[in-house]
This record gives structure tokens, sequence and C-alpha cells, in this order.
């Protein structure tokens, strides 16, 4: 097989998903059991797949070029990829992979024809496949092995004879591990999103019906269960698709209903105020049980939701009749309290309504005619092509990070191939997978891989060299050596770290490659020269694109996220003072939308990352988060039940404008110390609003002041973490969107 050289050079490390910033010091004891049975349980899966075909072809069929791929097939999608979900789920997304193998590998073969070429489509390849995480998990999972594959066909020499083999072995390859997948050491089932989320709808309807019997730490424990970093992957709602879209915002909802019960029952503890004491509060909670309860049951029986008008119906209804009762001097001047408790109450149920009305949506799939409010269900009357280009052209920016990781892994790809086809490396193969396997979001993270990957590389390639010495060629203790190696690899390897990962693969490869051609200690040699090739693209890149990772961003979009918040304050509350009965005309939220779902990302990316020694204090980013939710949903709620601003005393109108002048004012403050990493100047509290006894709009002045308190009360815990300890890589993640723009 002179004409293979390449291909008898292939090889994959097994260490942490590309992009991944893996955790310093870590050891087998410190994984958990669920994460070490999964390991071991995939490491049974891809060793049996990956021995399969490639003793069928090599030994049986005497085709090794076949054998290769087929060897190689399980190992980049059963381990370098991270394909979400179990068994038969599993197995089904691995499947899906294959037309796009085919492809890819195909397409390396044709461009192996010259160095530009196969560069070119590096970087075209490479940038498509990192980028494809906005499509979700599910999409994205399969990534890291599909760029394995190109890489693999198009290195050197141009052989487009050997396709035929080449996609024979993809396929097989493919086919073994889906089968191994679905039926051999089959892991428990994920709880699907659908089945959590029912979950919570029924604490919420049981809490809001009976709050006594409901504790405060169980609603919070289980809406922290329904974070999306508490999700299994395959389960996250998270793609473009209208179905997500309507799933994660209903759990975002469900989230809300479950703190807002939790927030009352505090409340109401602290004042000596039951729950139950005005009765229209209680009819309504009422009614927000039952549709809580009818949505989780229809989520579990896989039937159409109850529809969400009459709650609809029902919260216009108390809204009105809290006006009425406000304007008529025969009624009893109303309890400040229960004004406020209604506030929350009118609150709570209009985040059941979101969820049920979400719900629905993902149940009905395409509306032809908007729901109201537009901004809130954007996404209900459009066609999917549109979802899909919106969602990439929210994050075809540079302030997006998973537009700086593609550019990132493209670029590094890019370059190797163009260093490794340039000097003609032997087995150049390895530079580019050192790139793939070994960068990380941040330069000192991929630092701290490199040096653990050359240090296990080099001790296993002095224990492969003495391994060929010694068996020579004898292949038959090769073959027999090759699945009980595969399997401590592929095992031990995740579990005890980078090194471990490095140096246990690099005896596999000897022992696979042995079986193939005639192979010396000289392999091993030429492994760690590429390693360590590798490597230093790595570090160059890592360099040069975005060294900080998500750091410098996370402060970036997280001080748009609040100017963009910011500017929805006034324009509010103008829209609740001014606007017609007849016209309800909320302010648009969508530059809100969009720099929430670029700093969601970038705050999920700056979690992932290992802190760095003396970065200082950080920021209560998961505090912003809450804030623009807040402010968004406040921007989309509360001009529905807005009053002539004739009837507003002239008091409290200038009142409501001067506290969201002020409260602009604090966020244009607190944005310019995350940019700036300026101290914020001393802030001011706001004060109560002068309220008249009876008055048509007190109600709706009640439910603005709550607003704008509760944002001032977030905003000062913003101020206080600054000079605080820093905790943010520790606890939950971001509770998801409202509504994202994708």
């Amino acid at each position: 097989m002179p004409h293979q050289t390449h291909e008898r050079t292939a090889a994959v490390s097994v260490t942490d998903r590309p992009g991944r910033a893996a955790p310093r010091g870590r050891r087998a004891d410190m994984s958990p059991g669920p994460a070490r049975s999964a390991v071991l349980r995939r490491s049974v899966q891809v060793t049996c797949s990956a021995a399969a075909g490639f003793y069928v072809f090599l030994y049986g069929l005497h085709e090794p070029v076949t054998a290769l791929y087929a060897l190689f097939t399980p190992i980049a999608l059963g381990l370098l990829s991270a394909i979400p979900g179990t068994g038969r789920r599993q197995a089904w997304i691995t499947l899906r992979t294959l037309p796009f193998g085919l492809a890819l590998v195909a397409l390396g073969t044709m461009l192996a024809q010259s160095t530009a070429a196969a560069v070119a489509g590096m970087l075209v390849a490479g940038f498509l496949l990192s980028f494809s995480v906005v499509a979700g998990p599910r999409a994205a999972g399969p990534a890291p092995g599909l760029q394995l594959l190109y890489i693999l066909a198009c290195f050197p020499p141009y052989a487009p004879e050997t396709l035929g083999g080449r996609l024979t072995g993809v396929a097989v390859g493919v086919a073994l591990l889906a089968l191994c997948q679905a039926y051999l050491l089959r892991g428990p089932p994920a709880r699907s999103f659908r089945a959590l989320l029912a979950d919570a709808l029924e604490t919420g309807a049981v809490a809001a019906a009976e709050p006594d019997r409901v504790p405060v730490p169980t609603l919070r424990e289980r809406s922290e269960g329904m974070r999306l970093s508490r999700v299994a992957p395959g389960e996250r709602p998270t793609g473009p698709g209208r179905a997500d879209r309507a799933l994660g915002q209903a759990g975002a909802a469900a989230r809300r209903i479950l703190d807002q019960l939790a927030s009352q029952s505090e409340l109401s503890a602290s004042e000596g105020v039951p729950l139950g004491r005005d009765p229209a509060s209680a009819a309504l909670r009422a009614r927000v049980a039952d549709a809580c309860a009818g949505t989780a049951a229809s989520l579990r029986a896989g039937r159409p939701p109850p529809s969400a008008g009459p709650l609809r119906e029902e919260i216009q209804g108390f809204q009105a009749d809290r006006i009425r009762r406000s304007a008529d001097p025969a009624e009893r001047a109303v309890d400040g309290r229960v004004l406020r408790g209604q506030a929350a109450v009118l609150t709570l149920a209009e985040s059941a309504w979101i969820a049920v009305t979400a719900v629905e949506v993902a149940a009905a799939g395409r509306r032809r005619t908007p729901l109201s409010p537009r901004d809130l269900f954007w996404y209900v009357d459009l066609p999917t092509s549109r979802l899909w280009a919106r969602r990439i052209a929210g994050n075809a920016t540079h302030r997006s990070v998973w537009f700086q990781n593609a550019v990132r892994v493209a670029c590094g790809l890019a370059v190797a191939r163009l260093v490794a086809g340039t000097l003609d490396l032997a087995h150049g193969f390895w530079v580019l997978l050192t790139v793939l396997t070994l960068a990380r979001t941040t330069v000192g993270a991929t630092w701290r891989a490199v040096r653990e990957a050359v240090t296990g590389n080099l001790v296993g390639a002095v224990a492969a060299g003495a391994l060929l010495i010694a068996l020579g060629r004898h292949l038959d203790a090769y073959a027999i050596l090759l699945v009980p190696g595969m399997l401590v690899a592929f095992a031990l390897g995740p579990l005890l770290g980078v090194a471990w990962a490095q140096g246990l693969f690099t005896l596999v490869v000897s022992l696979a490659f042995a079986q193939i051609t005639p192979t010396t200690w000289r392999l091993s040699e030429a492994r760690l020269v590429d390693v360590v090739t590798g490597s230093v693209i790595g570090l160059l890149c890592g360099l040069l694109a975005w060294p900080a990772g998500a750091r410098k961003e996370v402060r970036r979009t997280m001080a748009g996220l609040l100017r963009s918040c910011g500017a929805l304050v006034p324009a509010t509350v103008e829209a609740l003072l001014d606007a017609p009965d007849a016209d309800p005309c909320a302010p648009s939220t969508y530059p809100a939308l969009h720099h929430l779902r670029l700093a969601e990302a970038a705050y999920a990316q700056f979690r992932s990352e290992p802190p760095v020694a003396g970065e200082g204090v950080q920021a209560d980013w998961h505090g912003v988060l809450v804030v623009a939710y807040h402010t968004v949903l406040g921007a989309q709620r509360l001009p529905c039940f807005e009053v002539p601003s004739a009837d507003v005393p002239p008091e409290a109108c200038a009142w409501a404008r001067r506290t969201a002048v002020e409260l602009t004012t604090d966020v244009e403050r607190v944005a310019v110390h995350l940019t700036k990493d300026r101290g914020p100047a001393p802030g001011r509290r706001p004060c109560a609003p002068p309220l008249p006894r009876h008055h048509p709009g007190l109600p709706t002045l009640v439910d603005l002041e709550v607003w704008l308190t509760a944002m001032d009360h977030q905003l000062r815990r913003i101020e206080a973490s600054l000079a605080g300890p820093p905790s943010d890589h520790e606890g939950g993640g971001p509770s998801g969107t409202s509504g994202e723009t994708g």
C-alpha cells in the first residue's frame, strides 16, 4: 500500500472536546458516578464498533483503506464528538450524520489534489462545522468528528480511485457505531424537556392553589432544575426552529412561575398577610393553577394543550375590576399592600399565560396570524427558513463568541494544513488533529492542554517505540493487543486527563498501524514532532484571536444588554401613560432580545472557562440577565393595561418619568463600569410615587412602581457584587431566554 502513506498516520486524541476549557487538576476520582459510567459505556461501544469494522475489512476482505476509515469513523463520532442522548436517540443522531460524513470525505478526497485547494476547503469546512453550534447541541455535537473525517481525507496522496473504499468504511463505521449505541450497554434515557416542564407546571399549579402545600425551598429547587445547564444536552430546546423556541420560552416562563410563587410566599410570611386575603387575587391564582395543571397533563399525554384564551380573559377582567374599584369612592380605601399583592398575582398570571401559549405554539406549529404582544411571540408566523436565517444572522458578528470560536478553529486548521502541506510532513494529519483537539477558548487554557499533551505524547512515544521493537512483525500480537488497548485508552483517557489520553492513544495508534504496514519506532517520533508543531500553531492562533476567551466579550455584551434595557424604561413609561386606550403601543424589544442572545452565549462560555489568577472582582452576570428578563417582560406587558394620561395625576406622571430617567442613568453608570472598569458613582434610592386614595389609574401606577422598584433593587445587587468576592464560576447558569432573537 505505498500510495496510502497519510492514511496510515490517522489518529485521534480522546481528550476534552475542542473549544472546551479543561478543569485544572482533574483526576479520575473527581468524576461523578454517572459521568464515569457514561465514559466506560462509550469506550465499550466505540471499541466494539471500531474493532469489528477494522478486522473484517483488513483480515477478511483485505481492504486496508476501508479498514482504516471503518476504524476511525466510530472513534471520530463516538469519542471526539459529543453526540447527545443515549440508546436509540443517540443512534438516530449518529445515523443522521452519515450524509454529511460521506460528503466531507468526498470533498476532502477531491481537494487533496493541491495544498491551496485543501487549505481553502479546510477554512470553509472548519468554520461551518464549528459555527453549527448556533443550531443547538443535536446539530453541533457531531461537528468535531465530521471535521476529523474531512481532515483525514484531504491529505495527500491525491487518490480519487480510493474514494469508494473510503466511503464504504465511513458508512460501515457509522452503522456499526449506531448499532452499538442502540443495543450495547444502553444508558438510562434522559428525562425529556417536556417531562421537566410538566413537572414544573404541576408544582406551580399545586403551589398556586394551595400555597402551604409546597415549601419555598421545593419551589426554588424545582426552578433550578429547569436551568438549561441542568438539562441533558440532547433535550435542551435551543434550536432555531419554532418548536424549540416555543418550548424554551415555556420553560423560562415556568421558572418565573416557580420563582414568583416562592417570592410571594416569602413576602406573605414576612408581612403577615395571607395570600388568600383578597378574593379577586385568590380567584386569579385558582385560574392559574387550573391552566398550569391542564397544560402539564397535556404535555404528559402528548395531546394539544388547553387554550390560553380563558386565562387571558381572566387577566383582563382582573385588571378591569381593579381599575373600577379603585375609581369608585364608595369603595373603602385600597390597602397598598393589597394592591402590590395584586400586582404580584397579575405578574404570576401573565407568566402562566406565556407558558400555556408557548406550549400551544409548540404543539400547533406555525400560525398564519401573529400573537399579541407581537414582540413576545415574534416567531410564530415566520417560516422555518426565516427562523434559521435570523439565528445565523444574529450570530454572524464579531461580538458573538460562537462566531469567534468558529473563526479561531477554522484559521488554526487552515494554517496547520498549509504548514503540513508546504513542509511535506510525512504524517501531517496529526498536526491538524492536535489543533482540533487541544484548542481552547483562552490561550491560558490552551497552553495548559498543550503542556499535558506534549508530556503524554513523549511518554507514549517511548512506550510505543519499545513495544514496536519488542514485537517486531508479529501481527497476531498486535491484533490481540489492539482491543484491550482501545478499551483502556478510551476509558481512562477522558477520566485521567489530556496527558494520559495522548500517551495511551499513541500506543493504540502504533498497535493499529503496525497491522497495516511495516512500522518502526520512528512512527512515534513523527507523531511527537507533529503534535508539537500543531501545539505551536494552536497556541499562536489562540494568542492572536481573542486570547482572553469570553472575559472581555462578556463585559461588552452585558454592557450593551444593560443599555438596550435602559432605553426600554422611558419608552415603556411613555407608552403606559400616553398611548390611547384603543391602541396599545408597546416599545420594540427586538434590540434588547438580540443583545440578550449574545450575552447569554458569552456568559455560558465564560462559565466554562477556568478562572484566571488575579482576575479581580467579577460582576453578578446572572443578575444582569435577570434585569434583562424583567425589563423586557415589563415592557411587553405593562402597556397592555394603559390609562390615558389625562386620567393620571400630574405628580404621578412626573414621578414615573423622573424615575425612568434616573434608572436609565443608573444603567449607564453600571454599563460604563463594566466596559471601562471605572468605579460607579453612588446611586440614589427611588422614592414612593404620590398616589391618590381613589383613582382609575391607581392599579396601573402600582404595577409600574413594582416594576421600576424591582429593577432598581436588582441594579443595586449588581453594583454590590462589584465590590464583593468573585463567585461567578459557582452556582447555576442563566435561566433561559424569554424570547430569543436567534
